[in-house]
C-alpha cells in the first residue's frame, strides 16, 4: 500500500473521527477508504467514506489496518495544510511508514481484530434540515452557553435549536428561506448531548460547506456532510436522550 494525500484531507479524517475514540479500523479498499467507529458508550457512531479521487496517489491492495489516532494526529499537526503526507504499509515488517517532508515516522498498527466496527442503524427519518457549516456549528456553541443538551426541532416552516435552563435560555431559529433545504412530514423535536456534538461541530465549523440533520420525534440525530471538495463523506449518528435517561 503507497498513498499521498493533502495534509488538510488527512487531518480532517482523524480530526472527525477522534470527537469519539482514539483508535479506528482502516479499511483501504481498490477505490476508496471506509471507516466506521463506535464510542465506547455506544451513544454515537461515525460512518466515513473517502474516495480515492480525493488523494494524489492511490496504490492499494485492499487492506485492514488499526491505527492509533493521537499518534497520527500529532504527526499531521507538524505539516502545513497543502503539504503531501506520504503513507506505506510494509505487510513484511509490519509497520505503517508515513513521511511529512523531512520526518519519517514509524507506526506499529493495532491488531484490527479487537477494534469495533458497527453497523449502519437502520433508521428511517423522513424530517431534514440543510444548512452551512458555519451556521450549524454556531447553533451548538449558542446552545452550550447555556445547558447540556440541545433540543432540535423542525416543523414546515423552520429548524431551531433550544436550549432551556432554570434562568438562561436559548433559541437559534433558521426559517425555510435561511436554509439550503427543509423537508417536514410532521413537525417533531427531539434531545440531543452537545459533550458529544460540541466536539464535532469545532471541526466543521470551518471546514464543511453544508451539514444535513435528519431526525425525528425522540429518534436518532443522523448528520451528513462531506469534506475534501465531496471526495469524503461522513454519516453521524447520535441517540436522542428522551426523559428518564439518566
Amino acid at each position: 500500500m503507497n498513498i499521498t494525500a493533502r495534509q488538510d484531507t488527512i487531518r480532517m479524517v482523524i480530526d472527525i473521527l477522534s470527537t469519539l475514540v482514539e483508535e479506528a479500523k482502516f479499511n483501504f479498499k481498490e477505490d476508496k477508504l471506509e471507516i466506521r467507529v463506535i464510542d465506547p458508550s455506544h451513544v454515537a457512531m461515525i460512518s466515513m467514506e473517502v474516495d480515492s479521487a480525493a488523494f494524489e496517489a492511490w496504490q492499494v491492495d485492499e487492506t485492514e489496518l488499526g491505527l492509533l489516532l493521537p499518534k497520527i494526529s500529532k504527526l499531521v499537526q507538524l505539516a502545513a495544510p497543502g503539504d503531501l503526507i506520504d503513507i506505506q504499509f510494509n505487510d513484511t515488517a509490519g509497520r505503517v511508514e508515513f513521511e511529512v517532508g523531512e520526518i519519517k515516522r514509524t507506526i506499529r498498527p493495532l491488531d484490527e481484530k479487537n477494534i469495533p466496527e458497527p453497523n449502519l442503524p437502520g433508521v428511517e427519518m423522513s424530517n431534514s434540515a440543510t444548512l452551512s457549516g458555519p451556521k450549524f456549528a454556531r447553533s451548538l456553541k449558542a446552545a452550550d452557553q447555556v445547558g447540556d443538551l440541545a433540543t432540535f426541532s423542525i416543523d414546515p416552516n423552520k429548524f431551531s435549536v433550544t436550549v432551556s435552563a432554570d434562568s438562561d435560555a436559548v433559541n437559534v431559529s433558521y426559517e425555510a428561506g435561511e436554509l439550503e433545504d427543509l423537508n417536514c412530514s410532521e413537525p417533531a423535536k427531539s434531545q440531543y448531548s452537545l459533550q458529544y456534538l460540541l466536539p464535532l461541530a469545532k471541526r466543521i465549523e470551518t471546514s464543511v460547506e453544508s451539514v444535513t440533520a435528519n431526525f425525528g420525534e425522540n429518534k436518532p440525530l443522523r448528520l451528513e456532510f462531506e469534506f475534501a471538495d465531496g471526495g469524503g463523506k461522513v454519516i453521524y449518528f447520535l441517540a436522542p436522550r428522551v426523559e428518564g435517561d439518566v
